[in-house]
């Protein structure tokens, strides 16, 4: 089955999350941090991490999953998620890392 590709946001759920986290906050984005590292050790995730916006610091991915509903199942899981907003949308890969590396 191809895989479908998909941009993900995490969206903070205030401008200054980044600056302002709780210890609580911070030991979820931890927790966060660790949970996609597994996806992307599974080859679905291609890229991850957060974007230093001065307007606010927000997360971004690209992962590759068989459909959309796989997807939301990863976003569900993701400790993050009940602190935090994602959206994600489609995109067309024209190269994929895992087609780079297999030559």
């Amino acid at each position: 089955m191809n895989k479908q590709y998909f941009f993900v946001k995490l969206n903070p759920c205030r401008p200054d999350f980044a600056q302002t986290m709780t210890p609580e906050e911070n030991d979820i984005m931890q927790q966060h941090v660790g949970y996609w590292m597994k996806y992307m050790h599974e080859g679905k995730v291609l890229v991850f991490g957060p974007v230093l916006d001065p307007q606010a610091v927000y997360g971004v991915g690209v992962v590759a999953v068989e459909n959309k509903e796989e997807l939301e199942r990863i976003i569900d899981g993701d400790p993050a998620s009940k602190l935090n907003k994602y959206e994600f949308h489609p995109m067309r890969a024209m190269i994929a890392n895992s087609l780079v590396n297999s030559n």
